[in-house]
């Protein structure tokens, strides 16, 4: 099933949901309209037991849209505000979105875009990907996207990539961990992370993001577990691997 809007088109194909940026004649740069249909596409993903993000034509996204730039100098504070807190929101959805989010990274990934990849459980870059953290080369910063790309690659890699703004390759941004693989073949390589997504329990992957965003403690930790082992998908996944078979929700 396949829905289109202006700047996003959004597929469920089974189990997977596919939100593709759909402005290549900008390299999916970002303007309000973008910005707006990517949040509202990861608000409620259903019952998808993984999300790829993607980017129509040569590159994921060369982040902000020179047009919209050029707009926002006219705004007023209060503007640029709203406009830097859509902006936040958008990233937050993909962060928190309840199922996987998998990135694939061709082309320019710039500011924004760089974002997008950080905000990303998983992220796989062709090997000719070019990253940047780049608004310092505007006299901006990188502010919204902070929070997103220092989880990624601590405060270390982002004292020299954001201060010069300078662009990387693939192979840096594997290093600093941005990105978790470089490929040849970028299809294959996300096919099988998504390959790996759809043999675990559909809400145990969910659980274990949230196990990663939020941190429980010690006593919260040993509940999850607990509630986790007396699950029907728990019980399903115990029994599956004593009797040697695929559990119930594997594809293969």
């Amino acid at each position: 099933m396949l829905s289109a809007v202006a700047d996003i088109r959004v597929e469920r194909d089974g189990d997977l949901l596919r939100v593709t940026l759909a402005r290549p004649d900008r390299h999916n740069a970002f303007d309000a309209a973008l910005i707006g249909e990517l949040a509202e596409a990861f608000v409620d993903v259903g019952r998808a037991r993984a999300v790829v993000l993607a980017g129509e034509g040569k590159s994921l996204s060369a982040g902000a849209d020179v047009d919209w730039m050029r707009a926002s100098a006219d705004l007023s504070h209060e503007e640029n505000v709203a406009d830097a807190n859509a902006l936040r929101r958008m990233l937050e959805a993909i962060d928190g979105c309840a199922a996987p989010v998998v990135a694939r990274v061709q082309g320019y990934a710039l500011g924004g875009g760089a974002g997008l990849v950080a905000a990303a459980d998983i992220a796989v870059a062709a090997r000719d990907a070019v990253f940047a953290f780049s608004e310092v080369k505007l006299g901006i910063i990188p502010a919204v996207i902070s929070p997103f790309a220092l989880a990624k690659i601590g405060p270390s890699a982002a004292r020299r990539y954001f201060l010069t703004g300078e662009r990387f390759d693939a192979e840096t941004a594997l290093r600093i961990g941005l990105v978790h693989e470089v490929a040849d073949d970028l299809d294959a390589a996300v096919d099988r992370v998504l390959g790996e997504l759809l043999s675990v329990g559909p809400h145990a992957v969910r659980w274990a993001k949230r196990l990663i965003r939020e941190r429980p403690d010690g006593p919260e930790t040993a509940r999850w577990i607990a509630e986790r082992r007396a699950s029907d998908e728990g019980q399903e996944g115990l029994r599956a691997f004593l009797e040697k078979r695929p559990a119930s929700w594997r594809r293969d």
